[in-house]
């Protein structure tokens, strides 16, 4: 895996909105936190176009991606959101130049999209809070996300949850947002999983849809190979007024309790207030036990 080069006080990082539409008030706070930063935030008309729920029509938002990968002078492109969208531009997205020049690109949700594409050419990436969050963050999401920008390791360490399955494992850390993996099955994007840590979060879903949904990545056998397993927020589940009999971390822990691999529950990351950055395609080693549970990333590939 490629990893981009780190940041300088003065970069340029590009604010994009790949899916539902953003108005300046939306991330004011976000713009002001990024020049306080020392860097420069590249926005410009095309962040606030308008399509119905979407930034503008998939043509603008995919063209207004494609500037931002091919610029020389941006060193990292910031997701300002996410909601739904990023995958019906994908298909229109060149990389030819940006594996060239690889920069850092940030988001989390259905900014999953662009994660796994990027793994699939070999290049990591951020799973992070985004600028429409960042009024909410806590001071940890946001430093985790502007250490890994500067070139700082990047390592966690959580209280272990009751539902763990102790163990150590080994691997680069792919994944993402459950749904938006959901979509991806069958197609040339999907992570490979194999020799993997898989990081899962959602939000908003209905617990009979994470079952539908792990059920799906059971049968397709991603789940199989992997070597350890984070899931993050699992955050306003829904259920039936005639119960699933299941929270939906019982859902997952179904599909993974036979794999002899470790399972940390809780980590601070995805759909929540706390939301520390994750290197995509990065080697890590997750440590559980009965009392904490750790997360550490190895340094940098060039």
């Amino acid at each position: 895996m490629i990893t981009p080069s780190s940041l300088s006080l003065g970069s340029k990082i590009a604010l994009m909105a790949p899916a539902r539409k953003v108005t300046l008030d939306d991330i004011i706070f976000a713009i002001e936190f990024i020049k306080d930063k020392g860097y420069v935030p590249v926005y410009d008309e095309r962040l606030f176009l308008s399509d119905n729920q979407f930034a503008g029509s998939d043509e603008e938002r995919a063209a207004t991606m494609q500037y931002y990968l091919d610029s020389p002078d941006i060193e990292a492109i910031m997701c300002v959101r996410g909601g739904y969208g990023t995958v019906r531009i994908i298909d229109r997205l060149d990389f030819i130049r940006f594996i060239q020049r690889p920069k850092w690109l940030i988001g989390y949700s259905d900014v999953t999209v662009l994660h796994n594409k990027l793994q699939s050419i070999g290049v990591e990436s951020l799973h992070a809070t985004m600028p429409i969050n960042f009024p909410d963050n806590t001071t940890e999401s946001l430093d985790s996300l502007f250490d890994i920008l500067k070139g700082e390791s990047l390592s966690y360490e959580i209280e272990s949850c009751e539902r763990n399955i102790c163990g150590e494992a080994e691997g680069e850390v792919v994944g993402g947002n459950i749904s938006v993996l959901y979509s991806l099955l069958g197609s040339d994007i999907f992570p490979d999983t194999e020799d993997k840590i898989l990081f899962l979060e959602d939000l908003d879903e209905y617990l009979y849809h994470i079952d539908r949904m792990m059920m799906a990545l059971q049968r397709a056998g991603t789940l199989n190979g992997i070597r350890g397993l984070i899931v993050g927020g699992l955050t306003k589940m829904h259920d039936n007024v005639i119960p699933f009999g299941m929270t939906a971390e019982e859902i997952i822990l179904e599909k993974v309790r036979d794999k002899n691999i470790p399972v940390c529950f809780g980590f601070p990351a995805g759909h929540i207030d706390d939301n520390r950055t994750l290197i995509f395609g990065r080697k890590a080693k997750l440590s559980c036990n009965a009392i904490s549970a750790s997360l550490c990333f190895q340094g940098a590939q060039r």
